[in-house]
């Protein structure tokens, strides 16, 4: 018996074995795998390694080659792919409903606009200008909240659980709007935190446009939080949490601590939401408490279904789908005359694009449950079966 053949230990290759029996690379598809190790590996074929370097390398330069309209339409996709890792941790990975993510969102962005106001202003505000401390500290803040709710997770599943985290959404917007010295209020709202980073502040134009240095900021981040979320994911706790989704009683009986990981998956999710509300705004430097609403809670349900639950590329792909859907909603009265740009008349390009939300939960969920990343997984298999259609 060779290790390689059977040993959990073996290195999936024979060293004294003739170059004739060692596993042959072919050009452009990903080897079967020849190890533990590798299978186990966040990046475990040459394809997967190549390609998400050259999506990265693409995400970089396409702030040097599109229009700075596009560019914020992007970046604020971007940021929303936080958010939406972190719902996806909860939802998808640990099967845990939750329509709050609004509320964690919230937190995040007051936080850093509070950290980051000025202590002379008429808000609220400690004046810590560098953004990756407030960044830090809205994530942080966000989850200590997630602990508080988090027990809420151990006495309820399914649809009252779902029905409890709404209500913190209309717990939040009611204090956002009355705590008036933090939030400005209703229809006023106040200034968001400024990314300012080395001291450079990424708001004002120079070599590079704002949008150009936003873009870039948001991708670093998303980068750094989408690779704490796959090797959560990949973690421990992550097989935790796919044993209490899958069956949590049995999980239980095999010694998973139903309470504990829990408690980690909503702690996760609220990180990950508070990083996102931190940003989120950064580009256009006002918000409002009416924007942590229903309204937001429900897009980021869309990313993940639309991009495909339990997996952190398909909550990138949801995001920037939702991200681009204003855009596409704004062109449709060139094609259909019917349907109006101005708000007071009916139908609306903003009527339009909330029912498109529930309009691309309800298809893909009829035809394509896995989302767009399970359209991903088809076009791969085909490619590496092919020319074999099995």
């Amino acid at each position: 018996m060779t290790a390689t053949q059977h040993e959990p230990g073996g290195t999936g290759r024979d060293s004294d074995a003739p170059a004739s029996t060692k596993p042959r690379r072919r050009w452009g598809r990903p080897t079967l795998y020849t190890s533990y190790g590798q299978e186990m590996a966040l990046l475990n074929t040459r394809a997967k390694q190549l390609g998400v370097l050259a999506i990265i390398a693409v995400a970089a330069y396409l702030p040097l080659t599109l229009e700075d309209d596009l560019l914020a339409l992007l970046g604020t996709g971007l940021v929303l792919a936080i958010g939406a890792i972190g719902l996806n941790l909860l939802i998808g990975y640990a099967g845990q409903v939750s329509l709050g993510h609004a509320f964690f969102v919230g937190v995040g962005a007051y936080t850093a606009a509070v950290l980051a106001g000025d202590p002379d202003g008429r808000y609220l505000g400690f004046g810590v200008s560098e953004a990756p401390v407030w960044i830090v500290a809205a994530g942080v803040v966000a989850a200590l909240f997630g602990v508080v709710v988090a027990p809420l997770a151990t006495r309820l599943r399914g649809l009252y659980l779902a029905v409890v985290t709404l209500g913190l959404v209309f717990i939040g917007q009611y204090f956002f709007a009355e705590w008036r010295e933090m939030s400005g209020g209703p229809g006023i709202g106040r200034e968001s935190a400024v990314p300012v980073v080395l001291g450079n502040d990424l708001t004002r134009d120079g070599a590079y446009t704002e949008e150009q240095k936003l873009f870039w900021l948001f991708l670093v981040v998303l980068v750094i939080m989408a690779l704490l979320g796959r090797n959560i994911a990949r973690s421990r706790i992550g097989r935790a949490f796919a044993a209490v989704r899958d069956r949590d009683i049995a999980a239980g009986v095999m010694g998973v601590e139903l309470g504990r990981y829990k408690l980690i998956a909503f702690t996760i999710s609220s990180f990950f939401a508070g990083v996102c509300g931190s940003l989120l705004y950064a580009a256009s430097g006002q918000f409002s408490p009416e924007q942590f609403g229903l309204l937001l809670s429900v897009q980021f349900i869309a990313m993940v279904l639309i991009g495909g639950v339990a997996t952190i590329s398909g909550s990138i792909m949801g995001a920037l789908l939702i991200s681009m859907l204003p855009r596409l909603s704004s062109e449709l009265p060139g094609f259909l005359p019917f349907v109006s740009s101005s708000p007071t008349d009916h139908p609306n390009v903003f009527e339009v694009e909330v029912g498109l939300y529930g309009a691309l939960i309800v298809a893909f969920l009829l035809f394509e449950p896995r989302g767009l990343f399970g359209i991903w997984l088809r076009i791969r298999t085909y490619w590496k079966s092919f020319p074999f259609s099995y």
